[in-house]
């Protein structure tokens, strides 16, 4: 499949080269929610079909995001529906997600349609009404096949144009709700303004919540556009990252109150490689190893603070293309990055724990964000970290409370994450690598 350059930062070159290769500041708090999600229950990854290995990522998530395509199901004829649990092309779901979940993971379905034509359809809205239907009663909760517990209606269905887009919305949702009310639905990816090439705005939906359950939105930090793509770190206040997910959760508390928000897209490219310097990507900045694994860690924090209620990073794997989308793996030939180890570490550390409130949140001082147990009377746990500086002194409020143990996140498999303990009198020594502090029981109350 060949790639046209995109106008905006936007994944659907992400997306659109993963199926190529496989296919063919300070943001303003968000209303709280209670409880906030367990990182368990947060933590998310983005896979793809068969190229997915549930037990290499089975540690860097719990829950996976499929891009799952139409076209594989229905082809040429969108009036005939598979012979589940077969794609038309012969890939079987029930193989595909039932290894997945036999691993533990929990399993979230983005219906792509975002690269079929409108005209594929033979009846847009009847097709795929029926389409959905089927689906979500055969692989949703209490199915045959009962692997998916949410589907997403498109990615990035821009080149569908808004009316045609809620066209087909409408029908999928109405065969959705009718085949199995047990399934979750999600939008597309959404921003808070107007509709755009790689977005549908969240106007759109406004008269629309009992069709769907959550909402989604895609969010790279690129502090520098065409032709460079540099990116940046995630609390940078001069790039619509946060503040671009705060909009959206503004928007769903002013008109879709309840509805959870998942960033189901972000991510850093990491390559090992330099681009051809006389190619369309000559000018193409990555980041280090180093620098996708801790904004990707520290990104989860700041998601959970902000209300996010699941993000799943981009991407699960790469094969260390100096391009745009193409770098961004957990893994690089299915070989773990840095950045697999320090997510790793991040889950197992808090995967039965909940952001409770930011101690410190200062783009100056630092940061320090407070974590809950599930198990009341196990440890409380602090991260803490510099957006920008190393061995930046942070004065903690101990209250006299004792620190049971503190770890720097890793970059390595063997690498030791053990580090020094807060002075007597508080003080911290963090930097941009972020540190965990297990707290006494009770240390403070949320």
């Amino acid at each position: 499949m060949k790639l046209s350059l995109p106008r905006a930062p936007r994944p659907s070159v992400a997306l659109l080269a993963a199926l190529a290769a496989f296919t063919t500041l300070s943001v303003a708090p968000a209303q709280a929610k209670e409880p906030a999600p367990l990182f368990r229950e947060f933590v998310g990854l983005n896979g793809h079909t068969v190229n997915f290995k549930p037990d290499l990522y089975q540690p860097v998530c719990r829950v996976v995001r499929d891009y799952h395509p139409v076209e594989w199901d229905l082809k040429d004829d969108t009036s005939t529906l598979p012979e589940w649990p077969f794609a038309k092309n012969r890939v079987s779901w029930e193989k595909v997600y039932g290894s997945w979940h036999a691993a533990g993971l929990k399993i979230n379905v983005c219906l792509i349609f975002d690269n079929m034509k409108v005209t594929t359809w033979k009846d847009l809205a009847k097709d795929a009404e029926a389409y959905a239907r089927s689906f979500a009663e055969n692989f949703g909760p209490g199915g045959k096949w009962p692997y998916v517990e949410t589907v997403e209606i498109g990615n990035e269905p821009g080149l569908y144009d808004d009316a045609t887009y809620i066209t087909l919305f409408k029908a999928m949702t109405k065969g959705i709700r009718e085949g199995n009310p047990k399934m979750k639905i999600a939008t597309c990816n959404v921003e808070g303004g107007k509709s755009d090439r790689y977005w549908k705005g969240a106007e759109l939906f406004r008269n629309l919540g009992s069709h769907y359950d959550v909402l989604q939105i895609h969010r790279y930090a690129i502090a520098e556009q065409w032709p460079v793509w540099r990116r940046t770190y995630p609390e940078n206040p001069k790039v619509p990252y946060l503040s671009a997910i705060q909009d959206l959760i503004d928007w769903r508390n002013a008109h879709a109150s309840g509805k959870p928000v998942w960033v189901t897209e972000f991510g850093w490219d990491a390559s090992s490689k330099t681009p051809d310097p006389k190619g369309e990507w000559a000018k193409w900045q990555d980041s280090t190893d180093e620098e996708q694994a801790r904004w990707l860690v520290r990104s989860f924090f700041l998601f959970a603070e902000m209300g996010v209620d699941k993000a799943f990073v981009y991407f699960f794997n790469d094969e260390d293309e100096a391009k745009l989308h193409a770098a961004s793996g957990l893994t690089r030939h299915y070989q773990p990055k840095p950045a697999y180890h320090a997510v790793a570490w991040m889950l197992r550390s808090l995967e039965n724990y909940r952001f409770t409130k930011a101690v410190k949140k200062s783009l100056d001082d630092g940061y320090v964000f407070e974590f809950a147990p599930e198990k009341a009377g196990d440890p409380i746990i602090w991260a803490a970290w510099h957006p920008t500086k190393e061995d930046h002194s942070l004065t903690l409020d101990l209250a006299g409370k004792k620190v049971l143990r503190q770890e720097r996140m890793p970059l390595a498999k063997d690498e030791s994450p053990a580090t020094a303990a807060p002075e007597a009198s508080g003080a911290l020594k963090v930097g941009e690598r972020p540190i965990l502090l297990w707290l006494e029981a009770g240390s403070t109350a949320p």
